[in-house]
């Protein structure tokens, strides 16, 4: 159990000790299972969470200001690392000892697993945009994929409340299909900095628009009794965890102020093998595996929630059940509808900016501004060759130069060198919306099982002639921008389809057990209620109808907060009797 736990009055949590009767079992501690967890103990309901990685307390464990050149290798990515020495994230990653995952020939598909209490909560972006009306709505805008059975309406009350919970910091749009917040849900943004400012200038003069990011971490304080986290002061790395909690995590926030009521239990390294089902046809608990001695446990309790993470989820979904079809899968479409989004990183030499005074631009961790998707209009009209939008995080500060960018020379000669173009870079991040097609998807590999016994997922995955297209689109939209700019593309000119991030890449998986308004066409309701389990209740990515260029992180909280509040209310009702 974290130190926040404990200072909370909670009691360690040991793998197996899980004799307290619980209402809810949450299977995962990151955005989802965090939220659910603070959602239904704030209601009175006792949960217990059980969760496949380690124990992890950022508070104690983060070194926010060591150099990279007091790390093994300064820093460099290793299989075991693949983010840097000092990143948050312990114990996973694309490859997980003893943990394994398959693909079928031809797929190449990356599975990020973080393996710790908060999940990918303690490394990630922290770009938080609200997904829009057309979001929600794709087919009835292009004929291609299926409408989400909610609108933006319909989930814009809880984007209201979640950005107020967890702080984030942005400002006023004022663009189709990106939604404004009221006023008070967002702090204040930071400035920009001059690199960005940079950018803002050209972009602008070619039609192109830019604006503040939002952002989760906080730019002013956030008070609570038990979790209080402070404004960022603009120092250090956010993937490396934040001790202040400026950086929204589930362990700096969520958790310990769900495990303050007191019905809140945790238990790591539990890896969750299956659903457990009665002869009513309900979920009576789980069984899970004891991560340290591999031991079997079994544990029960009047709902189950499902936020492992979109792989996962379908994974325990499918190893689940009697009929080798998996659980709740009438319709088929458990482990279908796979999608991840694209990727591609663009790169210019400013001469503009070299040789520029120094002087402390580190700001929030992240971009400051971004460039939002802005021709719906002419994809409306037939006119460009892809049918989902795409977005440019930004990125550019004084760092070590490429070595495109560096003179053949030694000693005094390469640091002024070095010194001369540090901060002369530029860089527009691509992250675009695929849609979901039949070439893409997990299922359960018929002869593959991990140390603990588990079967474990094969994917499939393929990117369509939309996704190149779009990914093509977005280069020559990069390359004006460097181009207003007087600049020299550092990017390699090759063909499209090698310079696309690989599937999975991103980590940000969506699909497989999509939610919809038949049990015919869909694994969950709009609640996430499985449609043939009904105290089974999907909270992560893994019931999305379908992607969006925008990160998904904002809009799973959003929906796991209305899942929540929707089945205490089941719970206190009698519903779920």
């Amino acid at each position: 159990m974290s130190t926040q736990a404990r200072a909370a009055g909670a009691a360690p949590a040991r793998a197996g000790a899980t004799d307290a009767p619980a209402d809810v079992i949450i299977v995962g501690s990151g955005a989802a299972g965090g939220m659910a967890a603070h959602s239904l103990t704030k209601a009175g309901l006792r949960c217990l969470i059980l969760e496949a990685g380690r124990d992890y307390d950022p508070k104690a464990e983060v070194n926010m200001f060591a150099p990279e050149s007091d790390a093994p290798l300064r820093g460099a990515s290793t299989p075991d690392k693949p983010f840097g020495y000092f990143d948050a994230t312990v114990g996973g990653g694309w490859e997980v000892d003893g943990e394994p995952y398959t693909s079928r020939p031809g797929s190449d598909f990356r599975w990020y697993r973080p393996r710790m209490l908060g999940g990918r909560t303690n490394h990630w972006g922290r770009h938080s945009p609200r997904w829009g009306p057309y979001d929600f709505k794709p087919y009835s805008r292009d004929k291609l994929g299926v409408d989400w059975p909610i609108g933006y309406d319909d989930v814009a009350p809880y984007y209201d409340r979640v950005e107020r919970m967890i702080g984030v910091n942005g400002g006023k749009l004022g663009l189709e299909n990106h939604p404004d917040s009221p006023d008070g849900c967002l702090l204040p943004p930071p400035k920009p900095r001059v690199t960005e400012m940079m950018i803002k200038a050209a972009a602008e003069s070619i039609g192109i628009p830019v604006r503040a990011a939002h952002t989760a971490v906080l730019t002013r304080d956030m008070p609570d009794d038990v979790a209080p986290r402070s404004a960022c002061f603009n120092a250090t790395p956010c993937t490396r965890g934040c001790t202040i909690g400026a950086m929204f995590q589930t362990t700096t926030s969520l958790l310990p102020q769900a495990q303050a009521t007191g019905r809140l239990r945790v238990v790591t390294d539990a890896m969750v093998a299956r659903v457990l089902m009665g002869p009513n046809g309900r979920a009576t608990g789980v069984e899970y595996v004891d991560r340290k001695t591999g031991q079997r446990h079994q544990v029960s309790a009047r709902a189950v929630v499902l936020a492992a993470g979109t792989g996962e989820t379908a994974r325990l979904l499918l190893n689940s059940g009697t009929d080798r079809r998996g659980l709740a899968n009438g319709s088929g479409e458990l482990g279908r509808n796979l999608t991840d989004s694209t990727g591609a990183s663009f790169a210019a030499y400013i001469p503009k900016l070299a040789g520029r005074p120094r002087y402390n631009e580190d700001g929030i961790g992240g971009q400051h501004i971004y460039i939002p998707f802005w021709q719906y209009k002419e994809q409306a009209r037939g006119e460009l060759d892809f049918a989902r939008g795409y977005h440019f995080e930004i990125g550019g500060r004084f760092d070590i130069p490429p070595p495109a960018t560096l003179p053949r020379a030694y000693g005094s000669a390469l640091r002024q060198a070095v010194r001369q173009s540090s901060g002369a870079t530029l860089r527009l991040t691509l992250r675009g919306e695929m849609i979901p097609n039949k070439d893409t998807f997990c299922e359960i590999d018929p002869g593959v099982k991990d140390k603990f016994g588990i079967p474990v997922l094969r994917f499939a995955f393929k990117w369509s002639q939309n996704e190149v297209n779009q990914v093509a689109h977005g280069r020559r939209s990069a390359h004006a921008v460097f181009e207003r700019l007087g600049g020299t593309i550092l990017s390699p000119d090759l063909p499209i389809e090698q310079i696309m991030t690989a599937g999975g890449e991103i980590i940000h998986e969506l699909g497989t057990a999509r939610m919809g308004d038949s049990p015919r066409t869909s694994v969950v309701n709009s609640y996430g209620e499985a449609w043939e389990v009904p105290n089974l209740v999907l909270m992560d990515g893994a019931v999305f109808a379908s992607g969006a260029h925008k990160n998904p992180t904002l809009t799973i909280l959003a929906l796991a907060l209305r899942n929540s509040e929707r089945l205490a209310q089941r719970i206190k009702t009698g519903a779920l009797a």
